[in-house]
């Protein structure tokens, strides 16, 4: 229950902050000042996570019967980088993939279009992290 209270505050805390972040026009741009590529953000992933991807996996990444699988601890994000996760992410599992075992599509994005790259790699990050 200790561990429920802190991740809500965390996430509270995130949501607060981003929603101070300002004028942010939705592009992103994954490289750094070297031009090689950035990493994830785990708080930053956390908010997207909560906002998008909670609605079928769960808040507490314990997975919904009948929607999202459990992704923590998840064996699938555990064996996966973060650049893998974020390009399975962004196309996700329809129900004639094999490997879908719930018989519910994951969209594309989770369903939210307007995730950029940088988002992806953050929820990616989020979710190593919870390993």
């Amino acid at each position: 229950m200790t561990i429920k209270k802190m991740a809500m505050l965390v996430t509270a805390a995130v949501l607060v902050v981003a929603a101070c972040g300002g004028g942010d026009d939705g592009s992103s741009d994954t490289t750094t000042a070297g031009g090689g590529s950035s990493s994830g953000d785990p708080i930053a992933g956390a908010a997207v996570y909560s906002g998008t991807c909670s609605a079928c996996h769960g808040a507490d990444l314990t997975g919904i019967d009948g929607l999202g699988k459990p992704l923590a601890p998840s064996a699938f994000v555990a064996d996966n980088s973060e650049d893998e996760l974020a390009a399975f992410i962004a196309v996700g599992r329809p129900t004639s993939d094999p490997e879908n075992t719930q018989g519910v599509d994951m969209p594309p994005k989770g369903g939210n279009p307007s995730l950029n790259d940088q988002d992806l790699l953050d929820v990616a990050a989020y979710l190593k992290a919870q390993q």
